[in-house]
């Protein structure tokens, strides 16, 4: 099945739309370490397939929240997704992401946070990307900044603190300065 158009490529890194082809790779890589870090529980495939439904619902809608698997082997393998939550309003998105066990440590993530950057800066409507990353998660917080982020500041919500990190990428448009009027000649 062709995927949509929103494919993003870095030559190991390939990011495209959650379809249902992965729905059973992505059960099948969960582990202890996604559900404690990024799935909040267990999934289960009936939790999956709905989670996979939603994704391609949102792409179709534009969003606001859109997920991409993380693939390699040039797209034909689920390595793990990334998750981007757009706030039009305050110009801002969020990303969130896991890699599955068999593919971790390989700068896989920290690929996909770039390319998912990226993708972001070119859409136009996106002045900030935040991760929030619990200060425990090590692993994530090594890739939040070897992406290019830094931290920020301690965020409290309903699921504990967390560790902001944050990326400019693009500088706010400042309004024209106000005229310079001298006396005399103009």
């Amino acid at each position: 099945m062709p995927r949509p158009s929103h494919t993003l490529v870095d030559g190991v890194v390939v990011l495209s739309p959650l379809g249902w082809d992965d729905v059973e790779p992505h059960l099948a890589g969960e582990d202890a370490e996604l559900v404690r870090w990024l799935n909040g529980g267990p999934g289960t495939l009936a939790t999956v397939r709905a989670h996979v439904r939603r994704a391609i619902e949102r792409w179709a809608d534009g969003g606001p929240k859109l997920s991409f698997g993380i693939r390699v082997e040039d797209g034909a393998v689920l390595a793990g997704t990334i998750d981007v939550d757009l706030d039009h309003a305050g110009r801002r998105a969020a990303l969130a992401y896991g890699i599955y066990p068999a593919f971790r440590r390989r700068g896989l993530a920290t690929r996909a946070v770039r390319l998912a950057s990226r993708y972001l800066g070119e859409r136009g409507d996106v002045q900030l990307i935040s991760i929030d990353v619990d200060p425990a998660n090590t692993a994530s917080i090594g890739v939040a900044r070897r992406a290019g982020f830094r931290f920020t500041h301690r965020v409290q919500d309903d699921g504990g603190g967390f560790a902001r990190y944050e990326l400019i990428v693009r500088a706010p448009v400042a309004p024209a300065p106000p005229p310079t009027w001298r006396h005399g000649r103009y």
